[in-house]
Parts: C-alpha cells; sequence; structure tokens
C-alpha cells in the first residue's frame, strides 16, 4: 500500500519532539537555532518570528549536509535546531530529514502560527504601499 503524505507526517512526529514556545524560546537562549521551512512568500506575506534563520523546505538536504557546497554554517550537527513552517507538518518532516542526516538535537514547534499565539516575538511583514 502507498504511503501518504498522513502517514510521513505521523512517522516524522514521531522521531521528531513537539515541544511548547517556551520550551524554545529557553533552548534559543542557550544557542539553538530556530528555523523557519517555509517558502520566501509566506515569510513576506505572514513576516518571522524574530531571530529565526530562513531556509525553505526544498533546500534543506543540501544546506544541512556539511559535504555540500550550498551548506549553510548556521547548521551544525550538534547544536539544537527547532522548526517550524506555518502549520506544523513541514517541520515535522525537516525535523525527520535532519534527524536521518545525523542531527541529535531537533525540536518542531509546529506552525508560524502557534509562536505568534503563544506570544513568540514576531517581525511584520513588510508594508510594501501602494
Amino acid at each position: 500500500m502507498p504511503v501518504t503524505a498522513k502517514d510521513l507526517v505521523a512517522a516524522a512526529n514521531a522521531v521528531v519532539p513537539r515541544i511548547s514556545t517556551a520550551d524554545a524560546q529557553d533552548m534559543l537562549a542557550k544557542g539553538a537555532l530556530l528555523l523557519d521551512v517555509r517558502d520566501a512568500p509566506e515569510l513576506e506575506a505572514m513576516g518571522r518570528a524574530v531571530g529565526s534563520h530562513h531556509i525553505p523546505r526544498g533546500m534543506l538536504e543540501f544546506r544541512a549536509d556539511p559535504a555540500s557546497p550550498y551548506h549553510d554554517p548556521q547548521l551544525q550537527q550538534g547544536r539544537p535546531v527547532i522548526l517550524h513552517c506555518a502549520s506544523g507538518g513541514r517541520s515535522a518532516l525537516a525535523g525527520k530529514l535532519l534527524v536521518d542526516m545525523g542531527y541529535t538535537q531537533v525540536f518542531n514547534i509546529g506552525g508560524f502560527k502557534d509562536w505568534k499565539e503563544a506570544g513568540g516575538p514576531i517581525e511584520e511583514p513588510l508594508d510594501k504601499g501602494m
């Protein structure tokens, strides 16, 4: 039987712990990386978490691999990584990918909405004017 997107997200959620915004903020104060895996137009439209680092989900494999010419030095296998997307599915899948690639401290806060509703600081989207 083929695997569905729902199955993949459920498997990812079983591997990547979900944490609260408060726990995430504590970890960020100790040097964790807050990684936003939404696409650029989503950040432009909705804003972003203050201090977050952006890597779109579609580029994560290349940015996370230290042997890749596209490696992002913010991603270090020993550094805690806290992920979020718009609603939590892509961040769960991205978290499982990082675990599969050898990252040992990977967490999911769910969606940007969860961060914002829990009082996480945000940068509002830029007003493009008329």
